[in-house]
């Protein structure tokens, strides 16, 4: 059984049978046809993937690597906040005419702030630490930008990214305020744990733990029924992972420096609606 199942189903289990229900509730998000869409939620999940041991695709339906390692290299790579820019539709409900979300996730890493090393966006100061101060307690990013909230289309839900090594082993935290357990949850766990992989091996590291904290876990009213079939079905063991293990330079890697193999899944045709 892959472990990212097994914490998945543990998850979603505990939301249903222990969450609150905000039915009571005024909630912002709506369904296509303006139905408020309400939640289940259970407050702040916190769960480890040991990255040495596996890799944390869920086999109960596909993870589409290539397409979630795009969105990643879209963000922290190419520091976009503009859909253009992205191969996928999934941001573009959040776009304007120009094709930009405003100031935010991409844009938050791009910006450049001065220290006495020099000037520095978010990403590279991660980089020049990881190599020349690997000992530091203040490798962090944060992209949950007060002043810049009001020109942000969609604030950030996957805010922030604590990166620690210990000896020569990099690990990270992952805090996120919101999640989506049916449309994201495996979605961004494997987007970080490949953004690990990446930072671990440009700076001659091994990678280690993603510890994922996940302030408002919450399954949505009208995905309760797919969740609930999906975490009846037997898990498959975990995906191998792969990564083109010649790259040094964290800018090189594209969509195809990463795959997954031996990777078994169930079939999942049900179209998810997305609230907006």
């Amino acid at each position: 059984m892959s472990y990212a199942d097994k914490v998945f189903i543990e998850n979603c289990k505990d939301i249903l049978q222990n969450g609150f229900w905000d039915t009571d509730c005024a909630v912002r998000p709506r369904w296509e046809d303006g139905t408020p869409a309400h939640t289940v939620k259970k407050f702040c999940l916190v769960n480890r993937y040991d990255l040495r041991k596996e890799f944390p695709a869920l086999t109960l339906r596909k993870t589409f690597i290539k397409s979630a390692v795009d969105e990643l290299l879209w963000i922290w790579q190419k520091k976009s906040n503009n859909v253009n820019d992205l191969r996928g539709a999934i941001w573009d409900s959040w776009a304007d005419e120009s094709g930009s979300i405003g100031k935010a996730y991409g844009y938050q890493l791009g910006v450049k702030h001065h220290y006495k090393e020099g000037d520095f966006d978010q990403v590279d100061r991660v980089l020049y630490d990881l190599k020349h101060n690997p000992a530091s307690r203040r490798i962090i990013t944060n992209i949950y930008v007060h002043q810049d909230l009001n020109e942000m289309n969609l604030y950030p839900c996957a805010y922030s990214m604590t990166f620690n090594v210990s000896g020569n082993t990099l690990n990270g935290i992952l805090n996120q305020r919101s999640q989506d357990m049916l449309a994201a949850n495996s979605w961004n766990i494997c987007q970080y744990s490949v953004l690990l992989h990446m930072f671990a091996q440009v700076s001659g590291l091994e990678v280690g733990e993603l510890v994922h904290v996940i302030a408002d876990a919450h399954i949505y009213d009208r995905h309760v029924p797919i969740i609930k079939e999906l975490i009846e079905r037997e898990p498959y063991d975990a995906p191998k992972f792969e990564m083109d293990k010649s790259i040094t330079d964290f800018y090189s890697f594209t969509r195809d420096s990463f795959a997954l193999t031996d990777y078994k899944f169930h079939g999942f045709d049900t179209k998810i609606p997305v609230a907006i």
